[in-house]
């Protein structure tokens, strides 16, 4: 591991508030050295892989599922679950549903039904295999189950009164400070740090991540837009801005490190998808080449290729997509992977999963120091939340502390609703 990305993790893991469950001095040892250090970093990784998430403590009774329903009004998905004993929940989707609703209605809402869901772990992995839903695996499967767990949470943080991140985790983070993310291409750098200027103004983000490359292996367009941007924003907002950057996947190797190291030189935090998602070895080679942290995770569906990622030094800041990856519980497995390798977890977050992103950071002990600002995560929705405002405030937001997933859905709105039936 390279010193100025070990330094970086470090840090990193500090300004969470962090306290590793096992020493530094000791993970970089493990981390450096060869013969038997690879597989006991191994079997570090499959120990916390395999720790339980969902603290069934909390319940004493059986909850057992009676109806779970996804339920469309406009644009909006909303999954309500009840319990036989009365008890309700509910989760919010994202615009994937749109398209594979057909699969949490035939291959996923009958599973649940007369279900004890404190099992819910054990459920996730049942589910997996039923109707072969493993054939699914990746976006269509875990977008609409990860919806259903959200709703599950919700339901037992409200039957135990905790948080969804008293469910998960321990609360080590309950501010996150927030990074101003901006996610256009095809504008000239003037524009694109125009933008961030606006935006900043009204969030007070003391970080911002911006979008470099042309997604995918496509030509940059303006032609030279990265390179003027890398070095535009640095000398826009000054050294004390912590500035990230995002390719998308837009590189080959040899590019994508003539890319990192000029982000090297403008001192940026983290190298986001140098090159494809799904291209391991090549994400490892670009790693290796540079002194920057490489990001990535955002479209990972298996906790294997997590566990080969970290386990190869192929990542150094991890992001698990709480939506693209099948939910909280999962992708608490695979922060805590991270965690015993001294890697942070900066967890991707559409709008619609702003709010479950606040909760999840809240309950991991190695989250990264900025998190993505996405506010506001739907207009179109009506809802209250007592506890937070849910926007920034000097770039800080506050995580809801009510139970579940702290907020209350207008029951006016639910009914504008219909049940999506097959």
């Amino acid at each position: 591991m390279n010193t100025d990305r070990r330094k970086f993790i470090t840090t990193s893991l500090l300004g969470g508030g962090m306290a590793l469950t096992t020493p530094f001095s000791t993970v970089m040892a493990q981390v450096e050295g060869d013969k038997d250090v690879f597989k006991d970093k191994y079997e570090q990784l499959d120990k916390a892989l395999n720790k339980p998430v969902l603290k069934r403590e909390y319940f004493k009774e059986p909850v057992i599922i009676d109806t779970l329903e996804l339920l469309q009004y406009k644009e909006n998905y909303i999954c309500r679950v009840r319990s036989k004993d009365g008890a309700t929940g509910y989760s919010f989707s994202n615009s994937q549903m749109e398209t594979l609703y057909p699969i949490f209605v035939k291959r996923l809402q009958p599973f649940f039904i007369g279900k004890d869901v404190t099992d819910l772990e054990s459920l996730l992995e049942q589910v997996y295999t039923y109707k072969s839903n493993y054939k699914l695996q990746s976006v269509a499967l875990w977008v609409p189950l990860a919806t259903i767990e959200f709703a599950i949470l919700d339901m037992l943080g409200k039957i135990s009164k905790k948080t969804i991140g008293q469910l998960i985790g321990e609360i080590h983070n309950p501010y996150v400070k927030l990074y101003q993310a901006n996610s256009e291409r095809g504008i000239s750098a003037e524009a694109t740090v125009e933008h961030l200027q606006e935006s900043l103004a009204k969030s007070q983000a003391k970080s911002i991540k911006f979008k470099i490359g042309g997604r995918m292996s496509q030509p940059d367009y303006p032609k030279g837009r990265s390179e003027k941007l890398i070095r535009l924003a640095r000398e826009t907002f000054g050294d004390d801005m912590v500035i990230s950057a995002d390719s998308n996947g837009s590189y080959d190797v040899k590019e994508a490190i003539r890319i990192g190291k000029i982000l090297e030189d403008y001192n940026y935090s983290f190298y986001e998808e140098p090159v494809p998602f799904d291209w391991y070895e090549g994400t490892k080679q670009v790693a290796d080449a540079l002194k920057i942290p490489v990001a990535g995770g955002e479209q990972e569906p298996s906790l294997r290729n997590f566990r080969w990622l970290l386990g190869n030094d192929a990542l150094q800041v991890v992001q698990a997509d709480m939506f693209y990856f099948g939910g909280m519980i999962r992708s608490m497995k695979v922060a805590r992977m991270a965690n015993v390798l001294g890697k942070v977890h900066t967890p991707h977050v559409s709008n619609i999963g702003y709010v479950y992103m606040l909760h999840f950071v809240s309950a991991i002990p190695n989250a990264g120091e900025f998190h993505e600002l996405k506010t506001p995560f739907n207009d179109d929705m009506e809802f209250e939340c007592k506890t937070s405002s849910l926007l920034p405030e000097n770039g800080v937001v506050k995580v809801p502390t009510g139970p579940g997933l702290g907020i209350n859905f207008d029951p006016a709105f639910i009914q504008k609703h219909k049940i999506i039936a097959i």
